[in-house]
């Protein structure tokens, strides 16, 4: 799969530089987001093979589905995908120009496993700590994994923080052997 990152990541780029000169970077995240889904519809991914439908079809049928959210960009740039059979790697795009969107924005989510429930205080302590060590806002996703047995873990980035007490044990197993 690294091969399809490395071809989308041009576009990506592309997209996103037209929507920063632009300052439509939220409009082009919901646009990619759909586009994403639309082709990784098994159906659709089927019609898009087919050589008896035209890039054109495709592409009408896509800016239908979206409304009149598709500007003359983002039917160029179908286009340019339809025509360089690329259109299935609208679903790298997205998550590229996401990733490129979250850097200009200085944002970041991150994911936190808890043994049990945060509270609200708990998840702001949280989030204001990553804050300070990234220099970014931070989003949280919090799951609830009993399995942890106490404590959290916290995924943000490359950054990966394990505060959980099955963690503490594993570090004093491997210590002891």
């Amino acid at each position: 799969m690294a091969e399809a990152i490395t071809i989308a990541r041009p576009y990506a780029n592309a997209v996103f530089n037209i929507a920063n000169d632009k300052v439509e970077l939220k409009a082009w995240s919901e646009l990619l987001a759909v586009f994403a889904q639309f082709v990784e519809d098994g159906e659709i991914a089927q019609m898009i093979a087919s050589p008896s439908v035209t890039d054109e079809q495709v592409i009408d049928l896509m800016a239908n589905v979206t409304g009149e959210t598709v500007n003359d960009e983002a039917r160029h740039l179908l286009m340019l995908l339809a025509e360089n059979n690329r259109l299935s790697l609208l679903g790298d795009i997205a998550v590229i120009y996401e990733e490129l969107r979250a850097e200009a924005e200085q944002v970041m989510t991150a994911d936190v496993s808890a043994a049990k429930p945060l509270t609200e205080e708990q998840e702001a302590n949280i989030s204001a700590a990553l804050k300070k060590r990234t220099g970014r806002d931070v989003t949280l996703n919090v799951e609830v994994d009993e399995s942890l047995l106490g404590g959290a873990v916290i995924r943000a980035g490359d950054l990966i923080i394990d505060g959980s007490a099955l963690g503490k044990l594993n570090r004093l197993a491997n210590v002891i052997n």
